[in-house]
């Protein structure tokens, strides 16, 4: 997998289009062929191509729209979580070949 997709359709169904100013795009691909998922920064960095990826395709809603803010905000949270059970798997797949570091929790 060298992209994540980023798919609202299922999030939108299940809650609604937010109402924005400019149309929010339906899908965005995040690429991370360039990062080393098996570091902290590079797991990081897939973190926040993917929250900026959930932001362009949730939109945004006015700020007198509470209904629409919360419909936004419902987008955010439902898209992410699918976006990152698709991280987990590409982290998984770039640790497969390492050793488990296995140490003693006691003193």
């Amino acid at each position: 997998m060298q992209k994540l997709m980023i798919l609202t359709a299922a999030a939108a169904a299940l809650v609604g289009q937010p109402v924005s100013a400019e149309p929010a795009q339906t899908s965005v691909a995040v690429a991370h062929r360039d990062l080393d998922l098996g570091t902290e920064a590079g797991t990081r960095a897939l973190d926040r191509r993917i929250w900026r990826a959930v932001v362009a395709v949730c939109g945004e809603a006015p700020g007198y729209d509470l209904a629409g803010k919360n419909d936004v905000r419902q987008c955010r949270r439902d898209t992410r979580a699918m976006a990152t059970a698709q991280a987990e798997i590409a982290i998984a797949g770039a640790m497969r070949n390492r050793a488990i570091q296995v140490s003693a929790i006691r003193n």
